[in-house]
């Protein structure tokens, strides 16, 4: 349901690192949005080291954006976000200044996974029953 996508420099996480982080991303928001780890999808964009700026300078962050159903609490996306900032930090060894993540709501109405439009927050046991009986 939720998609993550971490962006950064070419070459910047290992195959292992990224693998960490998806990991730990889903782990993160199973916990808090009380949904299955594997709905969670992580990608990962690699851009040339020149394409990364901030301050007019280039560099080298991890930004992590994400879009998931709106309709969660507001201290629980906070969380989310903050959890998420932190296990970026730690997994990747990037100084917190160099990361950002910002999750970004939108209804669950405007998404289609497995064909199927996806449920509001918390008719999510009723979506995954009528996907088995499919």
């Amino acid at each position: 349901m939720p998609i993550y996508t971490c962006t950064t420099t070419a070459s910047k996480l290992t195959s292992d690192t990224k693998a960490a982080l998806a990991a730990e991303i889903g782990n993160i928001h199973s916990a808090i949005n009380h949904v299955p780890s594997a709905y969670v999808t992580v990608v990962f964009h690699e851009l040339p080291q020149d394409s990364i700026y901030s301050g007019g300078v280039p560099a080298s962050p991890v930004l992590v954006s994400s879009w998931v159903r709106e309709g969660h609490p507001a201290d629980e996306t906070s969380r989310l976000a903050t959890e998420i900032a932190a296990a970026v930090t730690r997994i990747t060894s990037a100084p917190a200044e160099q990361v950002t993540v910002v999750i970004q709501p939108g209804p669950a109405r405007f998404a289609v996974e497995f064909g199927r439009v996806l449920p509001e927050p918390g008719d999510e046991a009723a979506w995954a029953a009528a996907e088995r009986n499919v």
